[in-house]
Formats: C-alpha cells, sequence, structure tokens
C-alpha cells in the first residue's frame, strides 16, 4: 500500500465533508479557482494566437503562393515593391507546367535546441510537395474616375490560375472568363478600392499606365469585388487577363512576370525554395518565398509569441503562488497530525508526500475546471464568433480560434509538473515541526 497517497486520499475526503467552514477550505477553493483561470487564460491565448498566425499565413500565402520564381533581377526587392518590377521571363520552362508533380523531398535535418543545431545530421523527408504552379504577370497603374486617382497593381491570371482561394473572398460578382479567341476586359477589384472610387459590380473602370514614354488607357468591365482582410494588398492589387497585363507591357503572349508555386505544408517552404533554386532553376531564374519578399507581416506575426510566453508564464506565475500559500496553510492546519505521524516512525519525505499528493488533487481539480472552460469559450468564439476585431488594425474580423490537442495536453502536463515542483519547497516546513511541540498543538 502507498501509505502517503492513502492518508493524502482519507484528508483530502475528510476536507471536502467537513460541514463546517474553514478558512483552509476557503484557500483550497481560492488555489483551485486561480489554477482552473490560469489554464483556461493560456488554452484561450494559444488557441487564439495559433488560429490567428495560421489565418493571417493562409491569406498571404493564398493570395500570392509560398514560392515565386522570376528573373533575377528582381532579387532583393520586398513589400508591395517586390510586385512593380517586371522582368519578363519565358514561359517555356522545363519545370512549367509538371512541378506540381514533386511530391515527397528527402534531405538531411539536426534538431535544434534553444533555436541553435545540434547533434548529428539524420535523413527526414517533406511532410508534402508542391500542390500547383501558376504564371503570373503585373503592371501598375492608376485609376482615373471623375473625382479621384488611386494607384492600382493589375495581376494577370492565364488558364493555369488556381480560383479557389480567391473565390472564398468574393463578395460579389464571379470569377474572370478567359475566352480562347481574344482578351477579356473583365476586372476584379477589392470592396475597398470599389468604395474608395465610388465603383459598384458592373460598372466600367478606366486604367492609366505609363510605359515606353507613352501613356495608355484600357476599360474595364468589374465582374467581382473581393476582400481578403489583408487591407495592405486589398487596396493595391486587382485581378484581369493576363493577357491585358503582356500587351500593355508589349510582351509576347510566351513572357510573364514569373510563377507562384504553392505547397502542400507551409512547413517545407524552406526546403523546397532550397532545392528549387539548387536542382531546378536555371541560372536566370531565381526563386524566394513569400517570407523573404513580405517579411513586415511575418515578423509582425512572431512578435505574437513574446505576448504568448509572457502571457503563460504570468498564468503560471499566479498558479504557483496560490498553491504554494494553500499547501503552507494545509500544513500548518495539520500540525497535529504531522505530530502524530512522526512520533509514529513516519519520516519526513514521506510525510511531505502526503502533502504533495494533497496539492496535485487540487491542482487536478484547477486543471480539469480549467479545460472545461478554457476549451469551452475557444468552441463558442469558433462557432459564434462572439470577440470581434478591427480588420484594418489586425487583418481579421474576429478572433480566430484553432484548438490543438498537443498543445492543451502540453500544457497541463507543463502546469501540473512545474507547480509540483515549486511546491517542494514550501513541504520543507514538515521537516521544522517537532513531535512534541506538534502534540501539545491545538
Amino acid at each position: 500500500m502507498n501509505f502517503p497517497y492513502f492518508i493524502a486520499r482519507k484528508v483530502a475526503n475528510n476536507q471536502s465533508g467537513e460541514k463546517k467552514q474553514s478558512f483552509s477550505r476557503l484557500i483550497i477553493r481560492i488555489a483551485i479557482v486561480a489554477v482552473a483561470l490560469s489554464v483556461a487564460v493560456m488554452v484561450i491565448t494559444t488557441a487564439i494566437l495559433r488560429g490567428f498566425k495560421n489565418e493571417i499565413s493562409e491569406k498571404v500565402f493564398g493570395f500570392f503562393g509560398h514560392i515565386h520564381i522570376t528573373d533575377t533581377q528582381a532579387i532583393g526587392t520586398q513589400g508591395i515593391g517586390a510586385f512593380t518590377d517586371a522582368y519578363p521571363i519565358d514561359i517555356n520552362q522545363d519545370f512549367y507546367p509538371d512541378l506540381d508533380t514533386i511530391r515527397h523531398l528527402s534531405y538531411l535535418d539536426q534538431y535544434l535546441l534553444f533555436g541553435r543545431p545540434f547533434g548529428d545530421y539524420f535523413e527526414t523527408e517533406t511532410k508534402g510537395g508542391i500542390r500547383h504552379i501558376q504564371s503570373f504577370a503585373i503592371k501598375p497603374g492608376v485609376i482615373k474616375t471623375d473625382d479621384t486617382m488611386e494607384g492600382i497593381i493589375l495581376k494577370g491570371a492565364g488558364k493555369d490560375f488556381n480560383w479557389d482561394y480567391l473565390a472564398q473572398y468574393l463578395e460579389e460578382g464571379s470569377p474572370i472568363e478567359l475566352p480562347d479567341s481574344s482578351l477579356s476586359r473583365d476586372i476584379i477589384i477589392s470592396t475597398r478600392t470599389a468604395d474608395r472610387i465610388d465603383k459598384k459590380l458592373g460598372d466600367k473602370l478606366d486604367v492609366h499606365f505609363y510605359t515606353a514614354n507613352n501613356l495608355i488607357r484600357r476599360r474595364f468591365n468589374i465582374v467581382g469585388l473581393y476582400k481578403t482582410g489583408l487591407d495592405e494588398y486589398d487596396k493595391a492589387f486587382a485581378i484581369v487577363d493576363i493577357r491585358q497585363v503582356q500587351r500593355i507591357l508589349g510582351w509576347k503572349e510566351n513572357q510573364v512576370t514569373g510563377f507562384e508555386v504553392t505547397l502542400d505544408n507551409i512547413d517545407d517552404m524552406h526546403i523546397m525554395n532550397a532545392f528549387l533554386l539548387d536542382e531546378v532553376l536555371p541560372n536566370t531564374l531565381y526563386s524566394e518565398t513569400i517570407r523573404m519578399k513580405q517579411p513586415q507581416i511575418f515578423q509582425w506575426l512572431e512578435l505574437q509569441d513574446i505576448n504568448e510566453i509572457v502571457i503563460i508564464v504570468l498564468m503560471l506565475v499566479v498558479s504557483i503562488i496560490n498553491m504554494m500559500t494553500a499547501l503552507l496553510i494545509l500544513i500548518l492546519e495539520r500540525t497535529n497530525m504531522i505530530g502524530t505521524l512522526k512520533a509514529l516512525g513516519s519520516s519526513n519525505w514521506s510525510i511531505r508526500k502526503i502533502f504533495l499528493y494533497y496539492a496535485g488533487y487540487i491542482v487536478a481539480l484547477g486543471l480539469f475546471w480549467g479545460n472545461v472552460i478554457g476549451v469551452g469559450l475557444s468552441l463558442l468564439q469558433e462557432h459564434f464568433k462572439i470577440i470581434k476585431l478591427s480588420e484594418v488594425d489586425y487583418y481579421l474580423s474576429y478572433a480566430p480560434i484553432e484548438l490543438h490537442f498537443w498543445t492543451i495536453l502540453l500544457l497541463n502536463i507543463g502546469t501540473l509538473v512545474l507547480i509540483l515542483l515549486f511546491l517542494i519547497i514550501p513541504s520543507y516546513l514538515v521537516t521544522r515541526i517537532q513531535p512534541v511541540q506538534a502534540l501539545r498543538f491545538k
């Protein structure tokens, strides 16, 4: 029989069964509530931040792809400027359009310790392959109306364009139709651009371009309005027939700005990019991830990790302090019992384990209710989107939720282990209690 566990269970049952209110019962309840609220906050925080980062990343990757293949002259441009300089490359490449047949790749990797590689290299493989490749062409222009002028970047879409992503963000209208025999004059603009220039679905839109020392005007028909929530890009980009962009630039039909590559798994982005550079692309072409082209968004997302760490640490500190206080009070209240057990020959460590088992029971109750509250509130937010956000500031109109079983499990295990480790310190009070003095204690 595990004697300390047996006594701890009896103490717990006796404590919960007492009819009279005692100070220790109040402290225990406060400790349970503190642990429960701390765990709930940690669960909700990780769920929101995980969902937030994934939603923003998916929007960026969906709009631009994971990897861009362009001419080597485009190296080094970032932000919106990365999409304004167009250097023509031939669409007839050995890797196009069959690049999406590449599946899992094997490569050598190392384990990371505090962000640094350590240990021997081991062979592993990517989590997925290349899902899609499509060509694109871009040209900046100016929208001119009777009342205003607005900058715009036309992004040309061809027959290989994947409309699945944009379709989910179409507020009105439909994708562009691309006839074989003629150029389409359809255009899809964002709802933000439409509001700024006072246009609606079905209106005509004049866009002016400066190229080769000439001013060119093109009239388009607005067939769709989209809204991704990425304000910086919603106000900048419009989708048109790729042949319109080629004609404005004076390019041939086989000339494009580059290729967008979409992957099955975001975690493979840097490996796939290195593979393309080393094994696939000719020396005249260059590939870079969208993280490299748009670092400001991803740096901002990485800052959210600091907020997550700060919140988790603060919640752990609150739980630990409350549990240490509760354990000290429990030990003092059970001084008589400690003296009796010592007089009967129990060791200090066995008596300390009684209180650690009891503390573990209290923490377990807090963890249970914390998970119920945290997961419950997260599910409510996921289904009813109760918490709203400013889309201009956060790129999303609501706080997204992504619950991850292993993350929640790790939070629970980590919280339990850390609290019990810190509770070893106040349990040393047992060693200071002498049997003779304890038996006189009333």
